[in-house]
């Protein structure tokens, strides 16, 4: 039976988790905080990230991290982004030598602007081939309720990718999708927290549906610009991981990113967003070291840098709009 260690049981690695226990994958996971872990181990819930959801029987959990990875056909990795580097430092000397690395991260980290990839195959010293992505619109509060969802699969290694995707494949409920393109599928998933971040605090200022349209749409464009510089197939920005994660994350109620741009956009400060904030909003941080990697490629990214300045740089929203709509136009073909 093909097994599998999941760090971090916040939603979205809980929730993975469940995946993969339903589709019959032996499934551990690995929390740092012992109260967590028993909930899960003993009562078959997480009641501080998915309250009411029952986890499968099946579902195990630990706080050692050798006894969760003993064994592991693939090691998933879900905790917050810039986290990643010291979490994996730590286990890389349990981390079994033929395991798969899946990242369910959506960042890019600070300082060094890699990819969550890169970073797992810095660390983990481990080749490309070894690190597989998840990424797609995955709302978690329509997932534990049992709402069909699809997702995306990326590796370079076409047999790595399949078998993930069979561990991960639990009809008719949740539908992994396969793409080798992984550079384009983690841009698409990290950059669409920024735009999120900038859809949110429109709605937050009682803008409309044409800001929100234009928003997405030139945000979409971004996001292929950067691919486009960085190699990625522009073909993964039509599909799932782009503007499907995109369309979810910028119009859900349920995605944490527009939900922080909406109290932003309200006129809260970012330390009372911050404090009233529960989960991560990767978009945050991320936004930050997004900005640093589009201009290392020279490739212009006008939403991302008034997010920026909105959120690190105390930019009022409303000046960030007006900044927004007073750039000089380009000449760009069919306003893409």
């Amino acid at each position: 039976m093909t097994k599998a260690a999941v760090f971090g049981t916040g939603s979205w690695g809980t929730t993975f988790a469940m995946i993969l226990a339903g589709a019959g994958t032996r499934t551990t996971l690995w929390g740092r905080r012992p109260e967590i872990v028993e909930a899960i181990d003993r009562r078959h819930e997480n009641p501080d990230y998915l309250p009411g959801t029952a986890l499968p029987e099946t579902l195990r959990a630990t706080t050692e991290p050798a006894e969760a990875l003993d064994g592991a056909d693939f090691v998933v990795l879900a905790v917050p982004s810039q986290t990643l580097r010291g979490n994996l430092t730590a286990w890389k000397p349990d981390l079994p030598d033929d395991a798969v690395l899946v990242s369910l991260m959506k960042g890019i980290e600070l300082g060094t602007t890699k990819r969550m990839s890169e970073v797992i195959c810095e660390v983990a010293e481990v080749p490309a081939e070894r690190v597989a992505v998840v990424s797609g619109p995955n709302l978690v509060g329509e997932i534990v309720r049992g709402q069909p969802a699809a997702t995306v699969v990326a590796c370079p290694d076409e047999g790595a990718m399949e078998r993930l995707q069979a561990a991960c494949h639990l009809p008719p409920w949740f539908r992994p999708y396969t793409n080798p393109d992984v550079v384009g599928v983690e841009l698409g998933g990290a950059v669409k927290n920024v735009i999120a971040l900038a859809v949110g605090v429109s709605a937050g200022m009682g803008m409309g549906d044409n800001v929100s349209a234009m928003l997405m749409t030139r945000g979409l464009a971004e996001i292929s610009r950067l691919g486009a510089a960085l190699g990625a197939d522009p073909h993964t920005f039509a599909g799932l991981a782009g503007m499907g994660d995109l369309v979810a994350t910028c119009t859900s109620p349920l995605s944490r990113n527009r939900t922080f741009g909406e109290n932003l956009g309200r006129g809260m400060t970012l330390a009372e967003v911050v404090a009233a904030t529960k989960q991560t909003a990767e978009g945050v941080k991320s936004c930050e070291s997004v900005l640093e990697l589009a201009r290392k490629h020279d490739v212009e990214m006008p939403i991302t840098e008034v997010v920026v300045a909105v959120v690190h740089d105390g930019m009022p929203p409303r000046e960030a709009a007006m900044l927004l709509m007073s750039r000089t136009p380009k000449p760009e073909r069919y306003g893409v």
